[in-house]
């Protein structure tokens, strides 16, 4: 039922007052004038309100009986009172009479219906205390106006587009977690009636709509977001051509003054995707309009919204509109860094939720990685290794191809984030075999890789490759057995040069342990002129194997005193290099040192119980860092037999049945090729390379001379 027709005039309906000239109340129902108590007054309107609400529209008789009282309730007296259950249950009556004399109302007065539904809409505001006792009577007030389309008489008036953004923006505000979808429901009826048959939706009224989505108001009112959104989605016909207007206004031809909403734009384009990508059609092209534009920030702004609108998991954007995708696509080429970083970023996004893309997005990547920014090349690494770390089959071989060039990389940081990316690749799908064979074989080159950067002349690249080979190629936490088994396979299966690569590791790290006891042993020797220069010798010798070397000398001298000093500190360096030393018991000393350093230099409370501080340590590791200790952390994870100990010796000469046969390391191969995924089929080459490992006697360049001699373990 609705107000379809024009209101006639109250003449047209019969008589406006009883015979006597007196208005007509309901039988039992006194005159209701300010001259009785509010209480009785309430009692009296009660009464008329169950008249009204029991009357239905072929009740002609009633109709002509009540009009009078239907015109008095209209009343100043009325309108304005004071007591709200007074103007409630006012709100009341007239709803019911909407619906009674529809479509005719009885009210001629432009200016009278005017301040009627003005007044019926502040009555709205009750709806939102849900536990106020006349709650029920609020809800009465909505469904019937929701029911009958009372708000649609409003059409006929110049200047209802007062009424009816107030009446949404009542009903955006009141809307809360405690209504039922009864309420919701019955405000969606009522807006949207308005909407769809009226003649268009002003830019006002559309505020009062989209101000809702912008993300401030939507983080305090989650429930008014939720009712604009269902409301666009229930109007998306109607509304689309209005929301179009005001974005080519304020996109297009520049005109913020349009809206109160101007500065919020991309965010409401975003919002509005989201909600229904039809309430866009008219837009896109204007997006395509400013991603030309002169001004670099204002591109940088639009690739960002795009961003979001083609990486977003369900949209079909690039596919749908190809003129824009292709458009966008051109930025990761412009002139503007920050427009080209943005776009880099974006790709990761895109990749993991749009596979499809990758054929588009490789191109551009691929010029992207040779960026003279470096910045734009690091996140270019970033991009493609946070994809394959979700799945692999989201990345060619053509982007891992790039990963791989920048590890060559002439900035550190870069060079960094691509081996380091790699060696966490070749963790997850090689040792831990996480997407079977096939994803292993993609990727086991990268072991291969990384040990051949060994061969650079940068001292930073040979500390990453031992730190990578240390927690990725053969993590050093894993058991003995398990740990040894991993190494055997990575050497019988490495390439010619990445084994020499790792022969030269090895002996690095053995010669570095060798000046570090050799310098425990000048500490040893009474002080002199040959001893100190000695000494200094060794020093040197030590910082050029550390990050830094220029810096690095004035930390070891720093070092090398506080050892002169503290004879519990060379006690766990001794113990570190001894040749008994186990890989768990490294781990230990490398801890306690580092801790003791903490408390010698005055970051740390002196405990009685190391262990617990270390434990502490671990569970708190977001700690100020100190160059002086992180140099110290450097030379101890260097020297610390992190992979070849006693124990590992002791197993590998149990395995003598392996040396006199060496087709049985094939056993020993496929073994770890079934807990890691690996190719189980051992060519005779790698057999024999394993062969090669196990006959070392027993890893001379792993080991010092006195562990290869030592009675526990011959």
């Amino acid at each position: 039922m609705d107000f379809t027709a024009p209101p006639k005039p109250a003449a047209a309906l019969c008589g406006v007052v009883s015979a006597d000239g007196k208005i007509a109340y309901p039988p039992g129902v006194k005159e209701i004038t300010d001259k009785i108590t509010t209480d009785e007054m309430i009692k009296r309107l009660k009464m008329v309100v169950k008249t009204f609400m029991d009357m239905d529209q072929d009740s002609e008789d009633e109709k002509q009986q009540y009009l009078p009282l239907a015109l008095h309730l209209a009343s100043e007296f009325f309108l304005r009172n004071p007591n709200k259950d007074v103007r409630l249950l006012v709100a009341c009556c007239l709803a019911d009479i909407f619906r009674i004399y529809a479509p005719e109302a009885p009210y001629t007065s432009h200016d009278k219906l005017k301040d009627i539904f003005l007044f019926i809409t502040r009555q709205l505001k009750g709806l939102e205390d849900t536990k106020s006792p006349q709650f029920n009577r609020y809800f009465y007030l909505l469904e019937n106006l929701a029911w009958v389309k009372s708000y649609n008489i409003c059409f006929e008036l110049e200047d209802c587009n007062e009424i009816f953004i107030q009446l949404f923006r009542t009903l955006f505000s009141v809307i809360n977690n405690s209504h039922n979808k009864k309420v919701q429901m019955h405000m969606l009826d009522l807006m949207s009636s308005i909407i769809m048959e009226g003649d268009g939706v002003t830019q006002e009224l559309l505020d009062s709509i989209l101000i809702n989505l912008i993300p401030a108001h939507k983080n305090l009112n989650k429930q008014s977001f939720d009712l604009a959104k269902v409301l666009l989605k229930r109007t998306v016909q109607t509304i689309e051509a209005c929301i179009a207007n005001f974005f080519n206004q304020v996109l297009v031809l520049g005109r913020s003054s349009v809206s109160d909403l101007s500065e919020h734009v991309f965010d409401l384009i975003q919002e509005l995707f989201a909600i229904d990508p039809h309430l866009l059609l008219s837009v896109m092209p204007q997006l395509e309009f400013k991603l030309k534009s002169n001004d670099g920030e204002e591109r940088l702004a639009v690739v960002r919204l795009l961003a979001k609108l083609f990486g977003s998991k369900d949209s079909d954007l690039a596919t749908q509109n190809r003129p824009l995708w292709q458009c966008f696509l051109g930025r990761f080429n412009d002139i503007h860094v920050p427009v080209r970083l943005e776009s880099v970023k974006f790709a990761s996004h895109c990749l993991m939720n749009h596979p499809d893309l990758a054929k588009d997005l490789t191109e551009y990547l691929k010029v992207r990685s040779h960026d003279p920014e470096e910045a734009i090349r690091h996140d270019v690494i970033v991009t493609i290794i946070t994809a394959a770390k979700r799945d692999l089959t989201l990345v060619n071989d053509q982007l891992l191809g790039f990963v791989r060039e920048r590890t060559l990389d002439k900035r550190w940081r870069v060079r960094k984030e691509a081996m380091m990316g790699l060696a966490q690749l070749y963790k997850k799908y090689c040792l831990h075999g996480e997407a079977g064979k096939e994803a292993a074989e993609k990727v086991t080159w990268i072991k291969d890789k990384l040990l051949h950067i060994y061969y650079q002349n940068s001292i930073d690249d040979k500390l990453l490759v031992e730190k990578i080979f240390a927690q990725y190629l053969v993590p050093h936490n894993l058991e003995t057995e398990e740990r040894m088994k991993c190494l055997y396979y990575l050497y019988a299966s490495l390439d010619p040069n990445a084994v020499k690569a790792l022969n030269e590791m090895w002996k690095c790290q053995n010669m570095l342990r060798s000046h570090v006891r050799e310098l425990l042993d000048l500490h040893k020797q009474p002080t002199s002129e040959a001893n100190c220069s000695a000494m200094f010798g060794k020093l040197m010798t030590i910082a050029k194997n550390l990050p830094d070397p220029g810096k690095a000398q004035d930390f070891v001298k720093k070092f090398n005193q506080v050892l002169g000093d503290d004879e519990k500190l060379r006690s766990q360096l001794e113990l570190l290099i001894s040749p008994t030393c186990s890989c768990k018991q490294a781990d230990v000393c490398v801890s306690t040192t580092q801790l003791w350093l903490n408390v010698v230099w005055g970051t740390e409370p002196v405990t009685l119980d190391p262990q617990r501080e270390i434990a502490r340590k671990l569970a708190n590791p977001k700690q100020p860092t100190n160059p002086f200790l992180e140099m110290v952390k450097f030379l101890l994870e260097r020297i610390a037999p992190v992979h070849i100990d006693s124990e590992a010796i002791r197993l590998q000469r149990q395995s003598e049945k392996i040396r006199e046969k060496p087709e049985n390391l094939s056993a020993v191969i496929n073994c770890g090729a079934r807990d890691r995924s690996w190719d189980s089929g051992a060519s005779s080459s790698r057999v024999f390379s394993g062969t090669i490992l196990l006959s070392l006697q027993p890893f001379p360049v792993l080991l010092s001379p006195p562990t290869m001699h030592a009675t526990e373990i011959w």
